[in-house]
């Protein structure tokens, strides 16, 4: 599907995450779009409103840089703490984008690197339950394996989200905009 306009700089989407049998896992509201292009979208959550699929509500408590794709199946979240930048790296579905949110299926395995640079993969038990369960197709199984060795390989080598000066470029960059919007 061609999205009928993408976000601009400045504006705020609607993040919706959902598991492989369609079912809603989580929302954030209002994340602010830092820059787009045709594969990606970039963005800041702060103080971003996140309800859980049953219900439960909370906001997020320091500023995170979201990185969503069209061709990588994970999305990266860099958490900017006083002790460091730590990451939380979703395997996911390439992101879609319509006029309600920006979208992903969330394949349960994540990664987290620390502000030491340590990294662990989460969730396993939970992918392996959910794929006998909901039967991730094997091409799934695959593409999601295979995607978890890139991730690593952008970790190890400092790719795109993972440099100090990608985060120190966007953080600005919100940073800019925020004050320009309360000028208006």
């Amino acid at each position: 599907m061609k999205d009928s306009r993408l976000p601009r700089e400045g504006d705020f989407v609607t993040i919706k995450s959902y598991k492989h049998d369609g079912s809603l896992h989580r929302t954030w509201r209002d994340t602010m779009v830092l820059k787009t292009s045709e594969n990606a979208i970039i963005g800041l959550n702060d103080h971003t409103l996140v309800t859980e699929d049953d219900g439960r509500r909370w906001v997020t408590r320091e500023p995170a840089i979201v990185y969503f794709h069209r061709k990588y199946w994970f999305n990266i979240v860099a958490m900017i703490r006083d002790n460091g930048v730590s990451y939380y790296c979703n395997l996911a579905s390439p992101f879609v984008l319509d006029k309600e949110a920006l979208k992903y299926i969330d394949y349960d395995l994540d990664v987290k690197v620390f502000p030491n640079g340590e990294k662990r993969l989460l969730d396993t038990d939970e992918y392996e339950l959910h794929k006998a369960h909901w039967r991730y197709p094997a091409d799934i199984d695959y593409i999601v394996r295979e995607h978890v060795k890139i991730l690593v390989d952008w970790i190890d080598n400092q790719k795109g989200p993972f440099s100090d000066a990608y985060i120190d470029l966007w953080y600005r960059r919100y940073l800019e905009i925020k004050r320009r919007n309360s000028q208006q």
